[in-house]
């Protein structure tokens, strides 16, 4: 397939966000390979809907829908898919701007027909105009950003990353939509990992799948000044771990934690090196580095584990959603 038309899904759930919201919707406007149509998808929030439907009711390429699943990402992005008129379908984040080429180098990987998923590079934008001297660059996923022991280039992968992420959309015709009960709902415990599960169970459906990630692909994700904190941090660590549970569930612990075995086993030992090398050196930030990626290995692991009992009590359930088709606008 070559110049596929490519929808993109913009998923949108408070109005304390309305400045980036209409910046993320102008970067897709201005890409060099313009996009067939941006879909803003509002959960759950009456006000929004009704303030973005004024602000794009004479923008042709812009629809804005109400999202018709359960509260959350997951139901937001189904209900974007089955809206979209796309060959594929892109994801971009609220809180994000993409570079111009974005989608350009998105298309470039889908001549590939095997290809059904490409992600992209995901940079931080800190509040504070500075990477936190303790903030490890290894756990950047807490913050929505491309981590430090993701490969450069143009890469396969197990899975893509949400926030800046492709699908064919024939993918979802073979594996289902996301899941809900495993991501977001707004403000509530940040969870995550729906594109991990899907992308696995893309993988199982369709195994001669290519996922890939294109580090030329770039958006530019904004960080608020609250999730620069330890906290914030600790809080984000343990959700990954109860996720990973989840995903565990879903797909096996053999194909959900495949990657997360090198990454602990690998990339956050060399990262804690660094880290004490660095603070013997004096350099700013090191022991907190290291200390960070101690604490934060520590804190999912135990999201993990209460995360597994919870799921062999019943007591944490999702659902695969099944994506119905195209909707009018």
């Amino acid at each position: 397939m070559s110049d596929p038309d490519i929808s993109v899904v913009i998923c949108v759930y408070t109005e304390d966000r309305w400045e980036d919201i209409l910046a993320a919707v102008a970067s897709v406007r201005t890409q060099s390979y313009p996009a067939l149509e941006t879909l803003l998808v509002v959960d759950h929030n009456a006000t929004l809907l009704d303030r973005l439907t004024k602000e794009y009711k004479e923008v042709g390429e812009v629809r804005v829908f109400a999202n018709a699943g359960p509260r959350g990402l997951s139901a937001g992005r189904n209900t974007g898919i089955a809206a979209a008129h796309g060959e594929v379908i892109a994801f971009l984040d609220d809180d994000a701007v993409a570079e111009r080429d974005w989608l350009r180098h998105f298309a470039a990987a889908y001549a590939d027909p095997r290809v059904m998923a490409v992600g992209g590079h995901t940079v931080p934008i800190w509040a504070s105009g500075r990477r936190p001297a303790w903030f490890p660059e290894e756990f950047d996923w807490v913050v929505g950003c491309t981590y430090k022991g993701i490969p450069s280039g143009l890469v396969r992968v197990r899975n893509v990353l949400g926030g800046n992420a492709s699908f064919r959309r024939s993918a979802f015709d073979a594996a289902g939509g996301f899941a809900t009960g495993i991501g977001r709902d707004g403000d509530k415990r940040p969870l995550g990992c729906e594109e991990t599960e899907l992308c696995i169970r893309l993988s199982r459906a369709r195994p001669d799948a290519v996922l890939l990630i294109d580090d030329r692909a770039v958006i530019h994700h904004r960080v608020p000044e609250a999730r620069e904190h330890f906290g914030y941090f600790r809080t984000r660590a343990y959700a990954e771990g109860l996720s990973k549970a989840l995903v565990a569930r879903s797909v096996g612990a053999d194909k959900g934690l495949e990657s997360e075995r090198r990454y602990a086993t690998r990339v956050l030992p060399a990262g804690v090196v660094r880290g004490l090398r660095d603070a013997a050196l004096a350099r700013p930030g090191g022991a907190g580095r290291a200390g960070a990626i101690v604490a934060g290995v520590l804190t999912a692991a135990g999201g993990y584990v209460v995360g597994t009992l919870r799921a062999r009590r019943g007591g944490a359930t999702f659902s695969v959603a099944e994506i119905e088709g195209e909707r009018d606008g």
